[in-house]
């Protein structure tokens, strides 16, 4: 880390990246390792450091099989790999998966280049000293002793996203990029060849620090409730924020600013079901304990006793990011996940962690009286409608769509139908909890951010949740980081060559 008080307007660098987590540090270090003489700007103090990179855990690519498993994992011993089904997850399917969720709007030329180097990527990350390993615990189910893994989303990093995040600054640091915290970017510089030059507050006062290119990639605006109301819409202020305080869609306004194109689903974000009383923002301490994603296994009930999305419309993995958004819009902004005793055993690890609102009681009757919030009239009307409308004839699997519904109901349970009569019962308050936005700016493929004419603005390139047009209405779980580190490495890489560009040019 270089000393805040060696740095002066003097200071001139190859290539600035903005921003302090995944795709910013694949960004850095993809520059270094074609010669840059590079400069981190992180805003956040090093104690906060690694935006959303930090709260996050899993990572989705591309792969064909328990080789491709190992090749990443060597821990993984030869038992473990016997009792494992890893099954595969193939280029096509992920088109598929980002094609299904995003309505067929997702950018073409960029969803191909993620998903073409998702694969390659990983073993960049490796060799940065990221260290993976399978999820056995929330990403498969021991079946028949094998366990399963589900919905194309199978490794997770070693401590999670800060060991993600601690192995990438020992990597950028150990190859001589300089990293500067508490570092808050706020214009940009443009001259005649292009941008040019950062605008920052560092300690206390304005400073310029001058560069031949720059890669902005500081995150979304999801922790503005401004900008929040005024893109996503009414209520949006309210939302909770997973992750950093410090998005707030800095870089995206300076981007602006000068002219670039705005890109993607402004009006649409990754949001999540999430523990009613959270702290405002993230935080790693306790941020960990406020997951929900047990709902496919339960009935989701809101105010007014009533259901009001399809719990299992499709694995957790397809779904979650949308479901924040619909218990948002639901009375009171809450909702309560209902579980009875034949599946408590397989909710996931944060329903049994200390910050948790549970109601507990022996019969829904009593369930009804403790949910003082709720109309327990309704309540035992639409769980006794529940469980009347079930299609017993298909066995639960909860590994796969297992095509155990309902039928008759206004709003269906199309798998994972359990009817709710095995006491104790119990109720988990939720609300919504917003990840990170869709609406970015519009990059090329060698992630070069567009002006309004859709033409190169020289010297500026852009990674990670900045970019717009991939994500839309919902998302495939762990797609974000693979994005931040493809689009990363290619924004680093794009930059070096043209920051060499520069010099050549200069001679």
């Amino acid at each position: 880390m270089r000393n805040h008080t060696d740095m002066n307007t003097s200071v001139d660098y190859d290539v600035i990246v903005v921003g302090g987590g995944n795709a910013a540090l694949c960004a850095a270090i993809s520059a270094r390792d074609e010669g840059a003489k590079v400069a981190v700007l992180e805003r956040a103090p090093e104690s906060e450091r690694g935006g959303n990179s930090s709260y996050t855990e899993m990572i989705r690519f591309a792969y064909s099989g328990v080789d491709d498993i190992r090749a990443l994992c060597p821990d993984v011993t030869d038992a473990e790999a016997a009792m494992s089904d890893f099954g595969a997850y193939t280029e096509e399917q992920f088109f598929d998966d980002m094609a299904r969720t995003t309505q067929d709007r997702t950018d073409p030329e960029l969803c191909e280049i993620m998903i073409k180097n998702s694969n390659a990527t990983m073993h960049w990350l490796k060799t940065n000293g990221v260290r993976f390993l399978p999820n056995f615990g929330k990403q498969a189910f021991k079946i028949d002793g094998v366990f399963r893994f589900f919905g194309g989303l199978t490794l997770e990093m070693w401590g999670g996203g800060q060991g993600l995040i601690a192995a990438l600054y020992k990597a950028a640091e150990q190859k001589g990029v300089e990293i500067y915290y508490d570092a808050w970017v706020r214009d940009l510089v443009q001259s005649e060849r292009g941008v040019s030059a950062v605008v920052l507050n560092l300690d206390g006062h304005s400073k310029t620090m001058t560069a031949k290119a720059v890669v902005l990639a500081c995150g979304g605006f999801e922790a503005n409730p401004e900008w929040r109301t005024r893109y996503l819409g009414r209520g949006w202020d309210l939302a909770k924020v997973r992750g950093t305080k410090y998005n707030t869609g800095d870089g995206l306004a300076m981007a602006l600013r000068i002219g670039a194109s705005a890109y993607g689903q402004w009006s649409g974000c990754h949001a999540v079901s999430w523990e009613r009383y959270a702290s405002e923002f993230g935080d790693l301490a306790t941020t960990p304990s406020y997951f929900r994603h047990s709902y496919p296994f339960s009935i989701m009930i809101n105010a007014e006793g009533k259901r009001f999305l399809d719990e299992g419309a499709d694995l957790r993995n397809y779904t979650y990011a949308k479901y924040g958004e619909m218990v948002l819009r639901q009375p009171g902004h809450y909702a309560y996940q209902i579980y009875d005793a034949k599946v408590l055993p397989m909710l996931r690890e944060e329903y049994k962690k200390k910050f948790v609102t549970k109601v507990r009681a022996p019969s829904l009757e009593e369930l009804a009286d403790k949910l003082g919030d709720v109309n327990g009239k309704q309540f035992l009307k639409t769980i006794s409608e529940y469980n009347a409308a079930i299609k017993t004839n298909k066995p639960f699997r909860p590994d796969l769509r297992d095509g155990r519904c309902t039928t008759g109901l206004e709003i269906p349970k199309s798998n994972w139908a359990n009817t709710i009569e095995c006491p104790p019962f119990e109720a988990y308050a939720v609300t919504c909890a917003i990840t990170f936005t869709y609406g970015g700016l519009r990059i090329n493929g060698k992630a070069q951010v567009l002006n309004t004419n859709l033409k190169p603005i020289p010297g500026l390139f852009a990674a990670g949740e900045m970019v717009g047009g991939l994500f839309y209405f919902n998302y495939p779980g762990g797609t974000g980081l693979m994005s931040g580190a493809v689009f990363g490495q290619i924004a680093g890489k794009s930059a070096s060559h043209f920051a060499k560009a520069c010099m050549a040019a200069a001679k």
